[in-house]
């Protein structure tokens, strides 16, 4: 069973700080407020991310990192002494 909490004249809940605490929830923290198809209320915790580095989270960015972790674990890497030396090395003249 969840815990009780109490609707406000307001129609603020406080959500109970075990609660907060386990899903590291901080004041100014933003919810998503939605109803299940059973007439719930479901609460959602939502983090913003900043403009600038939406791009970040796109699906493709997404799957080139996963895929550049793959080849990292699996040793697909190559180290060079200086940015000059991976350029030449990509030019096809190292």
């Amino acid at each position: 069973m969840g815990a009780l909490t109490k609707l406000t004249r307001g129609g603020q809940v406080t959500l109970p700080k075990e609660i907060r605490v386990k899903i590291n929830m901080q004041p100014g923290d933003f919810v998503e407020v939605t109803l299940d198809g059973e007439g719930r209320i479901v609460l959602t915790p939502k983090k913003l991310v900043d403009a600038s580095q939406a791009y970040f989270w796109t699906e493709e960015c997404q799957n080139g990192e996963r895929k550049a972790d793959e080849d990292i674990r699996a040793g697909r890497v190559k180290r060079f002494k200086s940015a000059g030396d991976a350029v030449k090395y990509l030019e096809g003249k190292a």
